[in-house]
C-alpha cells in the first residue's frame, strides 16, 4: 500500500490515539484532531499534524477532512450535555455535512454493537441515526465499526467496590457478553483504514478473545485486588439511576444509560456477526484486569 493521508477525529482518545500511532508507524501522513492541545502535543512529537476544531463546527471539520484518503470519525462523549441525544445528533449532522462538503471518499465511523436497532438502546440509538446519515452521502464508502462492550467500563466498578463492597451494576450477572479492549479497537480501525479496500456501506463488528459473565468478571477482579470473595450484585434500575445522578449525571443522561442497560439485559444489544477470527481482539481480560487492580490500589 502506498503512503496515504488520514484524518483522525478524536485522536487523543483511547481509540484515536492508538489509530494515529499505528498509521504513523506505517509511514502515513496523519492529521490528528482533538479538543485538548496539550494531549495533541504528544502526537505532534510522533510526527502527526494537529488541529483543534470544535466537533460540531462543519466549516472547520470540512477544512480538516479535505485531501484525506481516509477519515475516521466518532461522536465523542459529552456526558455533561443538558440533552445528550440532541448533542449526539447535532455533532453527527456536522460531521456528516463536513464529510460531504470535503468530498471524502473513504470513511470509518466508530459505532457500537446494537446500532442495528433504531430505538430502545439509549445512546446507541443515535449511532444508528448517524450510520443512516452517512449511508445517504453519495460517493462515500463507509465502514461502520461496531465494537462490543469496552473492557475499560470495568473501571467504573471501582468506586462501587470501595463504597459498597460488591461489584455492581444494572446489568445481569449471568449475561455472557463479548468484551474488547479499546487498544484492540484502535489497532483494528487502523488496519481497516490502512487497507482502504472497502466499498459501499459495510458493518464490521469486533469483540475480544472471549465472552464473560459479570459474575465471572467480579471473581477475576476480586482475586486481582485481594478480595477473593467479591460478589456481583445486579442493582434495580431505580437504585442505579439514583446512583448515577448522585455522581453528577443529569436525569436525561441517566435515563438513557438505564435504557441501554435494559437493552443489554433483554437481548436487544447483541452482535449480528460471528465474533471469531478477524472479528476478535487479542488483549485478554485477565491481563486487562491487572490495570484495574492498579487503579483500585491507587484510588
Amino acid at each position: 500500500m502506498s503512503k496515504q493521508i488520514y484524518t483522525i477525529l478524536g485522536a487523543t482518545g483511547h481509540i484515536g490515539q492508538v489509530m494515529t500511532e499505528e498509521l504513523l508507524k506505517k509511514g502515513h501522513t496523519v492529521m490528528a484532531l482533538g479538543r485538548d492541545p496539550k494531549k495533541l502535543a504528544h502526537l505532534k512529537e510522533k510526527g502527526a499534524h494537529t488541529m483543534t476544531p470544535a466537533f460540531n463546527d462543519t466549516t472547520a471539520l470540512t477544512e480538516a477532512f479535505k485531501g484525506a484518503d481516509g477519515v475516521f470519525t466518532m461522536i465523542p462523549p459529552s456526558y455533561g450535555a443538558v440533552d445528550f441525544g440532541e448533542y449526539q445528533n447535532q455533532t453527527g449532522e456536522a460531521i456528516a455535512q463536513a464529510l460531504k462538503d470535503a468530498g471524502v471518499k473513504n470513511h470509518l465511523f466508530l459505532s457500537s454493537i446494537g446500532a442495528d436497532k433504531p430505538s430502545g438502546t439509549g445512546p446507541i440509538a443515535n449511532l444508528y441515526k448517524q450510520e443512516k446519515r452517512l449511508e445517504a452521502i453519495t460517493g462515500l464508502n463507509n465502514i461502520f465499526l461496531r465494537p462490543a462492550y469496552f473492557m475499560e467500563n470495568i473501571f467504573w466498578a471501582i468506586p462501587v467496590i470501595k463504597g459498597m463492597g460488591v461489584y455492581g451494576s444494572p446489568l445481569r450477572g449471568d449475561m455472557s457478553i463479548p468484551m474488547v479492549a479499546t487498544h484492540d479497537i484502535g489497532v483494528k480501525a487502523a488496519e481497516l483504514l490502512d487497507k482502504l479496500d472497502f466499498a459501499g456501506n459495510q458493518v464490521f463488528e469486533l469483540g475480544g478473545p472471549k465472552t464473560y459473565t459479570f459474575k465471572e468478571v467480579a471473581t477475576m477482579v476480586g482475586k486481582a485486588i485481594g478480595k477473593p470473595d467479591l460478589a456481583y450484585a445486579q442493582f434495580p434500575y431505580e437504585d442505579a439511576k439514583k446512583g448515577m445522578m448522585g455522581s453528577g449525571m443529569n436525569a436525561r443522561m441517566a435515563d438513557l444509560m438505564i435504557e441501554m442497560n435494559k437493552a443489554f439485559n433483554e437481548g436487544l444489544v447483541i452482535p449480528t456477526q460471528s465474533l471469531t477470527g478477524d472479528h476478535q481482539g487479542h488483549f485478554p481480560l485477565e491481563e486487562f484486569i491487572k490495570f484495574v487492580a492498579g487503579a483500585y490500589a491507587q484510588s
